[in-house]
Parts: C-alpha cells; sequence; structure tokens
C-alpha cells in the first residue's frame, strides 16, 4: 500500500480498515518527556517533529489566576495545578437544584471560543487528523459540583437529570461548529471507573447517564464527525451500553484495571476501532526499553490485524514516562505495526534497534 497522509491513516482506522500502519498519538504528553526528546517543543511541534498522527485541540475557554496554583475558568469551577499537565477541579459553583436554575453556562459561541481550531485547521488540514475535545455526560456535571457532591446527587434525580441536559445541550451546539470548521474526529475524555469498578452502578447509569450518552454521540455523528470515547478504569459493567451509545472507538482499555485489548477487539471489533494500551503506570514509567518493546508487541499482535486500532499508552505521557520508553513505544509501532501485520517471532532481541 502506498504510504497515506496521517489523516487517512487515522480516518481508515475509525472506520475498522487497514491503513499502511498503525497510527499513534497520545492525549496528554508531558512538557518534560516532550523537552527530553524534542526540547523546548510546544505539542504541535512535538507532533510535526515526532510524525505523530493527529492534532489536537479544544474549544478554548478563559480563566482567572485566583491564588499561587489556582483558577477560575470560564464555567466558575476552581481548578489547581499541579505537577501535571491538567489541573484538577477542587470546587464549583453548583451545590443545589436552585443554583443549577440559576447557573448561566458560558457561551459556546462566545467569540474566540474556536481560535486554536482555527490555526489547527488552517495549517495541518488534510496532513493530521485533527481532534476537538468535547464533553459526554459527566465530567461538566463533576466540574460544575466537584467529584463527591457529584456522587452524593446522585440522590436527587432531577438535579443530575439537570446536569447531564447542561452537558448534552453545550456540546450539541459546539459540534456544530466544529464540524463547520473542518475538524475531522471528536474524542471525549469524561471518565467513568476506577481501577476497581464504575463510580455508580450499571443500573444508575443506564437510568441517568446512557440516554444522554447516547444522544450526544448522535449529535457528533449528525455532524458528520466520528467519536473515540475515553475512559479510564474497569468499565466492564458498562461496557455494553458504551458500545450501544454508538461510540466508534474505545480507548485506552485500561490494563491496570485487568481490560485486555484482544478480548475487546475479539468481541466487538466489528463495531467499534479500539485505542490503547501500552502501560503508562508501570511499564512505560518503570520498565526497561526492552520491556516496552516486548509489551508494545504484544498489542500489535493481539489488536494489530485486521485494521481498527490506534496504538498509544494506556492513559498519557504524564511526567513520570521515561522518555526512552517512550521513543521505544513509538519506534516499535513505526518498525513492526505496518500493514500487512506479520510478527512470527516472539519479540526477543527486538528492543536492540531501538538502544
Amino acid at each position: 500500500m502506498a504510504e497515506l497522509t496521517s489523516a487517512e491513516r487515522v480516518m481508515r482506522t475509525l472506520r475498522r480498515q487497514e491503513p499502511d500502519r498503525i497510527p499513534h498519538f497520545e492525549w496528554i504528553i508531558d512538557h518534560r518527556v516532550r523537552h527530553a526528546i524534542c526540547p523546548g517543543s510546544s505539542t504541535e511541534e512535538f507532533t510535526v517533529r515526532m510524525g505523530l498522527d493527529a492534532m489536537l485541540t479544544s474549544p478554548d475557554y478563559t480563566k482567572e489566576q485566583i491564588g499561587p496554583a489556582r483558577f477560575r475558568n470560564e464555567w466558575g469551577s476552581i481548578l489547581e495545578k499541579g505537577r501535571e499537565e491538567y489541573s484538577i477541579v477542587v470546587d464549583g459553583p453548583i451545590k443545589t437544584l436552585d443554583d443549577l436554575s440559576n447557573y448561566e453556562p458560558p457561551d459556546p459561541l462566545a467569540p474566540n471560543r474556536f481560535d486554536s481550531l482555527k490555526k489547527v485547521v488552517g495549517q495541518y488540514k488534510g496532513k493530521y487528523a485533527i481532534g476537538v475535545h468535547l464533553n459526554d455526560v459527566l465530567s461538566i456535571p463533576r466540574n460544575l459540583m466537584g467529584f463527591q457532591n457529584l456522587m452524593m446527587a446522585f440522590s436527587e434525580p432531577e438535579l443530575i437529570k439537570g446536569l447531564v441536559d447542561l452537558s448534552v445541550n453545550h456540546n450539541l451546539v459546539l459540534v456544530k461548529e466544529v464540524a463547520k470548521l473542518g475538524a475531522d474526529f471528536v474524542f471525549t475524555g469524561d471518565d467513568y471507573a476506577s481501577t476497581e469498578a464504575p463510580f455508580i452502578s450499571p443500573k444508575m447509569f443506564r437510568e441517568y447517564l446512557y440516554p444522554g450518552l447516547k444522544k450526544v454521540i448522535a449529535g457528533f455523528h449528525e455532524q458528520g464527525l466520528p467519536v473515540i470515547k475515553h475512559s479510564d478504569g474497569n468499565i466492564m459493567p458498562l461496557l455494553d451500553m458504551i458500545i450501544d451509545s454508538g461510540i466508534d472507538c474505545l480507548d485506552p482499555i485500561d490494563p491496570l484495571a485487568g481490560l485486555d485489548i484482544a478480548d475487546i477487539k475479539n468481541k466487538y471489533g466489528d463495531r467499534i476501532a479500539v485505542k490503547g494500551n501500552v502501560d503508562c503506570a508501570h511499564t512505560l514509567t518503570f520498565g526497561s526499553v526492552e520491556d516496552v518493546v516486548k509489551e508494545t508487541l504484544e498489542v500489535i499482535k493481539k489488536a494489530g490485524p485486521g485494521g481498527g486500532i490506534i496504538i498509544s499508552s494506556s492513559n498519557s505521557i504524564h511526567s513520570a514516562v521515561k522518555p526512552g520508553n517512550y521513543l521505544a513505544m513509538i519506534n516499535t509501532i513505526r518498525t513492526y505495526g505496518k500493514y500487512p501485520i506479520n510478527l512470527k517471532f516472539d519479540g526477543a532481541g527486538a528492543a536492540d534497534a531501538f538502544t
């Protein structure tokens, strides 16, 4: 097969077809890892210089600094910046149903809301797959209430349903605009589970979250955009509902929670693509280059044949990932992820090429 552009490679994969080689990109690459590999690089520059396959962006929301490491965003949530690239919500503006009734979310079509997307499309449309981070049904409610308050609020159906409706309706407005502006796919990062179990029971998920999930995924599809759904943790009790919502790709199929990418692909590979799942909690952080090569080869062998896989870490390239290990993963994907997949060896000695 002739070499494809990154955009063609990713979109063919999301259609569960074989591209020229397995694509790779990450939701987050910590600046310390980026700078160790490509000194001084931004995420955009790193993507170009390392030949990753997607340019990722999101709607632009403003925030103001209110403390040494604290910010208030446009939604009224208080965020705290720690060591990692992302910030943690520590408080939100909604505590009660009355708060929700009086709450005005940010204007989804405010001026400059899509400046980052316009820039990426203007520079990279057709070369890289352009993904936009929107939300489905849990992150916005969590950010507006705080996680613990939200979990307790599941005893108040009207409050939960109102929050979910707010999230769905806001994102259905956003997606119309991002589609017009040239996005190629949507990814949502609303986590549903811890390593041990979902945050709420399958019964509660079906009642409170599943209808909104189906509605928002259908709305993304109405604009012609496939959807990569992310959730860490043990989502197995919810998995059939997540698949039935209509998503196009599941990420990251968390090995720390006991999920196996081969099992998921064997059972659901006629309906979804898969993304994942080289272990970033252990292998990429504490393992050797040989360990990384071996695990990456295992993912290729398990889920590569037939297409429909994007190989990445099992969550993100966080600050503790060894830069050399990330490079070893990238090089293994490039070297052994070419179609047709033909790995007829156990991987012994493969790491020699990357040390």
